[in-house]
């Protein structure tokens, strides 16, 4: 079995599938399944793709330096790159993230055109929030070469019931694969941290609108609580940085915030296992991989019911909630009140929980099936 993974960029300023497509293709490789990738390079004006490792999975990088909305600079070599990983007489199935950009159209145009299976994870972008915004570009791109493009695929790979559910309401027959993101496992590092110290909250994600900071900023300032601050951790997109800047100024809580930009790495590693706790109050997620590393931390998390991550409840190591500053301010209020211990044993049965579902050799496993399946002209794995 072969399998061709397509994503516009692997670049960690493009969102968490340029950390989870890389980290599939060497689960897969791990399980015996010979892959490669197909992305693009847009130089150095964004931080360095996230590879995998050269020995077991092949990438091709196709420059698109300076023109990344200008497919007619780079089409060519990505449909010639794209050709020749697809080609071949062991049997091949095209593996394509995302929606809406020209790599998803060029992806879906070589499956019409070598009659290869198409498999396509949307990652989050039919949510009916991500269909909000923008919604006047997306509503002509739909008509125009989107819905044509999902036509063609013969399975969706989805990360959560809530986005199989989703693509259902849109009209899509086609067999389901619902298959979560593995989790690299953080070193987890359980140990007793001094009384008096700053308490922090940390936020990991990109500074977009659908993340739902403004609304953090707002909660906040209507707790303004003591001996505790927050750490934005994450690329800057859209300007929306300067937004949220204004709106703490507004509220006048700007010494309150911090602002890291864009980690990896053990700077990454480092900001989860200082935090007491992550909030992610996001409009629209269709897994959310910041919020499974944090409970891979031993941290506790506040996320929204915009997230699929309803067991936080349940397994008690999290808070799911409303989306609004109301309901936020709220669940801050109660978890800022409980103790120390309290919150590092909420992490620690977290913890427990990515390390039962969340491992990327269970995904492989999962998706060899469904892979398998569709080879086999088989359903492979369908939501009724």
């Amino acid at each position: 079995m072969r399998v061709v993974l397509t994503i516009a960029g692997l670049s960690s300023q493009s969102g968490g599938p340029s950390r989870s497509v890389p980290s599939l293709a060497l689960a897969l490789a791990d399980a015996g399944v010979s892959v490669e990738i197909v992305s693009l390079d847009f130089g150095p004006k964004e931080s360095p793709p996230l590879l995998p490792s050269p020995s077991r999975v092949r990438t091709h990088l196709v420059r698109c330096r300076f023109s990344r909305f200008m497919p007619t600079l780079w089409a060519y070599r990505f449909d010639q790159a794209l050709r020749q990983s697809c080609q071949g007489t062991s049997p091949v199935i095209l593996h394509d993230n995302g929606a809406w950009l020209p790599t998803n159209h060029l992806a879906a145009r070589m499956s019409r055109s070598m009659r290869i299976p198409l498999v396509v994870s949307p990652r989050g972008m039919l949510t009916a929030w991500s269909l909000g915004f923008k919604r006047h570009q997306k509503k002509w791109a739909w008509w125009l070469y989107q819905r044509r493009n999902f036509d063609c695929a013969r399975m969706f790979h989805l990360t959560s019931i809530e986005e199989a559910e989703d693509i259902r309401k849109l009209g899509f027959r086609q067999p389901l694969a619902v298959i979560p993101n593995g989790v690299d496992l953080i070193a987890f590092v359980d140990k007793q941290r001094p009384a008096a110290r700053i308490r922090t909250a940390l936020f990991l994600s990109r500074i977009h609108p659908k993340k739902g900071l403004l609304q953090l900023a707002d909660a906040w300032a209507e707790l303004r609580p003591r001996g505790w601050r927050v750490i934005i951790a994450g690329p800057n997109e859209g300007g929306h940085k300067e937004e949220l800047l204004a709106r703490l100024h507004t509220n006048g809580i700007t010494h309150d915030f911090a602002f890291s930009g864009p980690v990896d790495g053990p700077e990454k590693e480092n900001l989860y296992q200082s935090a007491d706790l992550f909030v992610l109050p996001s409009f629209s997620e269709n897994f959310g991989l910041a919020i499974a590393e944090a409970l891979a931390a031993g941290v506790p998390v506040i996320t929204t019911r915009g997230t699929p991550w309803a067991e936080l409840v349940s397994r008690r190591c999290g808070w799911w909630i409303e989306q609004g500053s109301g309901p936020l301010a709220s669940t801050l209020r109660d978890a800022m009140s409980r103790s120390d211990e309290e919150r590092m044993e909420m992490g620690r049965r977290g913890r427990r929980w990515i390390e039962e579902c969340f491992t990327w050799s269970s995904v492989a496993r999962q998706m060899k099936i469904a892979y398998q399946g569709l080879l086999d002209q088989k359903q492979g794995l369908r939501l009724s």
